[in-house]
Parts: C-alpha cells; sequence; structure tokens
C-alpha cells in the first residue's frame, strides 16, 4: 500500500505541475491581450490518515486563481472609444444572444450599425439619455442598452432651457406709453435683445426679448416671436407676447429680490424655454448683455464623440453643439478575484464573487472611466518563465518518485521469482 500511495502521490505532483505549467502557458499567450487578468495555480495538501503507524502518503490539489483586481499598466492610443477603468469597475457588455458580461477589455470599435464592439465581438451597454438622466439599476442589467453611434443619423433637438445675464440700466424711467406685454400699437420699452431658439424640428426662431422698467427697481420683460412683427415696425405682434415676467431689484445692492427670476414660454413649434435670468443685476450703467447661451440644436450629424471620466458619451454636431447620448456605469463584486473567467476575456458572477452591483464612476469606490486608453494584462513575463522553469523541475522530480515506486514494485513482484 506504501509504494502504491508513492506512485499515487507522484502522479498528484505532475497532475498539479502540469495545471501550473497551463497557467503559465496562457498567461504568456495572452500577455498582449487588452485587460487579461493573470492566472496561477494554487496548492493545498492532500493527508490520508495513517493506520497501525504506517504512513499512508497523500498528494497534492490546485486551485486556479486569477488576478482579476489587480490593474494593469495603461497604454494610451488616438481612438476615442478605447476605454479603461482607472481602478475598481468593469464594463458592462453582452454578447448576440443579449446575455450580460463584466470585462476589462475596453477596446471598442464601431461596427455597421454603429455599435461599439469590442475585439472579442462584446457590445459596450450604457444608460440612453433619451428618456432624461439616467439612474443606475444598483442590482440588475435592468435599463442598459446598447450604445449605437451614427455619424449619418441627423438629429435636431428643441430648445428647453436658456440663460440670459447682463445689466440693466438703474437709472432708468418708465415709458410714458403702452407696456410691450400689451402688444399694442403705441408700446413704448426700455431695452431690447434678441434670441436664437430653435423648434422641435430644429427650425430657427429668433425672438425678441423686452426690458422695459416699471418704477424704482422694478422691470417686465417679454417675449415674442419676431416673424409675427408687423412688417416696417414691431407691434403689434401677431399673436402677441410668449412670455411675460415681472423682476423685482433692491435698489441698494442691483441684485434681484423677487421670487421671479426666471420667464417661460413656448417656443413656436416647439417646446416650454425656461430662461433664466437671476443673473442679471441692476446697476448704474447702461444696457449690457454679458451672456446668452439657449440650448438646441439644428438638423445636423454627428461629427465627433467625446467621453469624459464620469463614462458620459457626448456627441459633437457639425455646428458645434453637443448633446449627451450615453452614460457609461461600472459594474463591481464584492471579490473580483473569484468572479468566473469565460471565453473572449469576460466574466460573471459565482458564488463565491458576491452579487453583482451597477453604479457610475467616480462614485464609491468605482474608478473613473479614461478614454483614449487600453489596460494591458497584468502578466509579467520574466515572472512567468521562473514559474514555468521552477513547475518543470517540479514536474520532473515528482516523475522519478513515481519511477521510483514502479521499479519498487517491480522487485517485489520479483520477489517470488
Amino acid at each position: 500500500m506504501s509504494l502504491y500511495g508513492m506512485m499515487r502521490t507522484g502522479v498528484s505532483g505532475m497532475n498539479a505541475q502540469a495545471n501550473r505549467l497551463s497557467a503559465v502557458a496562457d498567461n504568456i499567450a495572452n500577455s498582449d491581450t487588452t485587460g487579461y487578468k493573470r492566472s496561477s495555480a494554487e496548492f493545498s495538501t492532500l493527508i490520508m490518515p495513517g493506520t497501525g503507524g504506517a504512513y499512508n502518503s497523500g498528494g497534492v490539489t490546485t486551485t486556479i486563481r486569477s488576478a482579476v483586481g489587480t490593474q494593469g499598466v495603461m497604454t494610451y492610443t488616438t481612438s476615442v472609444s478605447d476605454l479603461a477603468v482607472n481602478g475598481d469597475g468593469f464594463f458592462v457588455v453582452q454578447d448576440a444572444s443579449g446575455t450580460p458580461y463584466l470585462t476589462r477589455a475596453g477596446s471598442f470599435v464601431p461596427d455597421a450599425q454603429g455599435r461599439l464592439v469590442n475585439a472579442a465581438g462584446y457590445q459596450l451597454m450604457a444608460y440612453s439619455y433619451a428618456n432624461g438622466d439616467p439612474a443606475a439599476t444598483a442590482n440588475g442589467f435592468e435599463g442598459l442598452v446598447p450604445v449605437q453611434i451614427s455619424d449619418q443619423q441627423m438629429t435636431a433637438t428643441p430648445s428647453t432651457e436658456g440663460l440670459f445675464s447682463g445689466n440693466l440700466p438703474a437709472g432708468a424711467t418708465p415709458p410714458s406709453g403702452p407696456l410691450p406685454s400689451t402688444n399694442d400699437p403705441n408700446a413704448e420699452y426700455t431695452s431690447k435683445t434678441s434670441l436664437v431658439a430653435y423648434d422641435n424640428l430644429g427650425n430657427k426662431k429668433l425672438l425678441d426679448v423686452y426690458f422695459t422698467n416699471t418704477g424704482a427697481g422694478t422691470w417686465q420683460v417679454s417675449v415674442f416671436d419676431q416673424s409675427k412683427a408687423t412688417a416696417g415696425t414691431s407691434f403689434p405682434y401677431t399673436g402677441g407676447a410668449l412670455g411675460s415676467a415681472n423682476l423685482a431689484f433692491d435698489t441698494t445692492t442691483g441684485k434681484l429680490t423677487g421670487a421671479t427670476d426666471s420667464v417661460s414660454f413656448t417656443v413656436p413649434g416647439g417646446s416650454t424655454l425656461d430662461l433664466d435670468l437671476s443673473q442679471l443685476t441692476q446697476l448704474g450703467t447702461g444696457f449690457t448683455v454679458a451672456d446668452a447661451k439657449v440650448n438646441g440644436n439644428a438638423p445636423s450629424s454627428i461629427q465627433k464623440v467625446q467621453i469624459g471620466q464620469d463614462g458620459i458619451i457626448y456627441a459633437q454636431f457639425e455646428d458645434g453643439s453637443t448633446k449627451a447620448l450615453y452614460k457609461i456605469p461600472l459594474a463591481d463584486v464584492q471579490s473580483p478575484d473569484n468572479l468566473t473567467a469565460m471565453p473572449g476575456n469576460v466574466y460573471v458572477q459565482s458564488t463565491d464573487s458576491g452579487a453583482v452591483h451597477i453604479g457610475f464612476a467616480n462614485e464609491g469606490k468605482l474608478g473613473s472611466i479614461v478614454s483614449g486608453a487600453l489596460e494591458n494584462s497584468n502578466v509579467d513575463i520574466a515572472e512567468e518563465l521562473t514559474n514555468m522553469i521552477a513547475a518543470q523541475r517540479s514536474y520532473t522530480a515528482n516523475s522519478k518518485v513515481f519511477q521510483t515506486g514502479s521499479d519498487l514494485m517491480d522487485v517485489l513482484v520479483n520477489l517470488k521469482r
């Protein structure tokens, strides 16, 4: 029994070293694979109970561990769609059948449909801005959609919000005639400017904005559709004012004090636009415009794509405007090293890894997303070659144990001859 146990132990040792060599071979083969995490064989002993003073040799068993939680060195590229995670977290991808996986391999390129696909054919998943600001589903993959960007797609965004800042003259006196809000042909005003907004089809709408002093520290702002103005003059506008609001300023500080600090109206053929006036002042100088911004854009195709460290994918259009399209989430588990590795350099949760939690970059312990970079494998070739030599020597030594046991077994069998 002792000789048989000796041979069995030698076989166990050779099998363990073979597993170690297999892990080394895989590591060396994938040393240039983006996002690859090195594997290693961990050994543990098998003890056989002894009886009557006899020693029964056991053996060794192997467990393959992957250093998923160890980050590789980042290499910077010229492609915006090359993505890397700096810190903890995984990209969420799906295969052709829609099954979700986790990966650190961020070498994404657009396919024929504009979907971002990595070298293994997995599609990048994200939350869309189509229905407003996205929120992560903490305990599942619901709500995620494939990132799909087509430079042939044209889009128009209606104006929904704007900002107007500047100064209204503190020395102004109220006009003697009707206010602009009355749309009277004889209406009078203090100052006037114009803004460009966009309707639902991306058509430009030129808006006339009138500021009229109505007393000490009080003003009225009225907005009209310039295309409805009377030819050769302005008032009356067909259909009247789009919107009006009354503003009140502190005559000491020149800052807005009233509850109203904006004016809301519906852009002709478009959506409701909230024009923020909170940065207006009333100081002892003339009417000045410091800043004027209105969102929305005319029909145009995507010129280029930008991806921020927070994972938001922006499309920049031909007219220079930008629009948030998707927000890339990051997934994490309690024990990344215990994730189950699958073909294509992807992972799925296991009973030992813990459940998958999804959030956004820079939240909690999740890292940031780096555009124009790839994470190299965390394989050290020198270390793997050293492990290969050590495994080879151990395998040879175990084979000698088995050979010695076999020779002794022959002696024992031949004792009778």
